[in-house]
């Protein structure tokens, strides 16, 4: 038996989702959580690997565990893992999938939202969660270079050093930069894959642009060019969110 279990954290405390030897990480905590459940520790897989101090309100991952998982009932089984569970972490669904379903190849898409304070004054509660910019930014330029982005391109441009992905091609369907009324700019980026650090280049980049350092219609040539270090600055982790994980229905069925 397979579950895809829909998962919220803050990332600041975490070295990332995946276990490492240097810090504690989401997925670690995820087994701890089910080990006390069940007793046994379980595979558990997930849709990506976000980095040190990156956020999700939407993240996807399985546990395998054969028929062991069938003895407590889906609707009740977020509060029963969330129970061993940091208050950090938490689990909102869980539902049976087929044994084939992977939680990173079979995405559609996913979303990316950044988060960047936009004020003179930072907040407290804002510390970890966003990226404190004290200088106005130009939201209607940064939309006119984040058009750009949209479309299937190679993106190496946007990923940083020490990545061993050699396909750097991704297609990103939905690039857009908006505010709201508490004096955030929002980035939101959404793609079939992301590239090391991708969005955090795309917002530095988008930013930049807002500096007169880049022009919106140089992010073409950006692009062609391949050429990281023509990209903009690298944002801090604590504005990114994985803000939703789409899959087609079709891979959600339980066959």
């Amino acid at each position: 038996m397979k579950l895809l279990l829909r998962v919220s954290y803050l990332g600041t405390r975490y070295c990332g989702f995946q276990v490492q030897k240097n810090g504690l990480a989401i997925q670690q905590v995820l087994q701890d959580a089910a080990e006390q459940v069940w007793g046994e520790r379980f595979p558990l897989t997930g849709c990506s690997r976000t980095d040190a101090g990156v956020h999700a309100k939407d993240f996807a991952c399985t546990l395998e565990g054969g028929q062991a998982l069938g003895r407590i009932p889906l609707d009740a089984l977020p509060a029963v893992l969330n129970r061993y569970l940091p208050d950090d972490v938490a689990v909102q669904t869980a539902t049976a999938v087929a044994d084939s379903f992977h939680p990173r190849y079979d995405v559609a898409y996913k979303e990316y939202k950044y988060y960047i304070l936009n004020r003179p004054s930072r907040s407290p509660f804002d510390a970890d969660r966003a990226w404190h910019y004290p200088h106005p930014l130009k939201v209607e330029e940064m939309n006119q270079a984040a058009a750009r982005i949209i479309g299937k391109h190679d993106f190496s441009a946007f990923m940083s050093s020490g990545s061993s992905v050699t396909d750097t091609v991704r297609t990103v369907i939905d690039c857009r930069v908006t505010e709201d009324d508490l004096g955030h700019v929002i980035v939101t980026v959404s793609a079939d894959g992301f590239l090391y650090n991708m969005v955090r280049i795309i917002v530095g980049t988008l930013v930049d642009v807002s500096r007169g350092r880049i022009a919106p219609e140089q992010i073409e040539q950006i692009i062609a060019s391949g050429d990281r270090s023509k990209a903009g600055s690298t944002a801090p982790a604590c504005g990114l969110y994985l803000n939703r994980v789409v899959y087609p229905p079709e891979a959600l069925s339980e066959r």
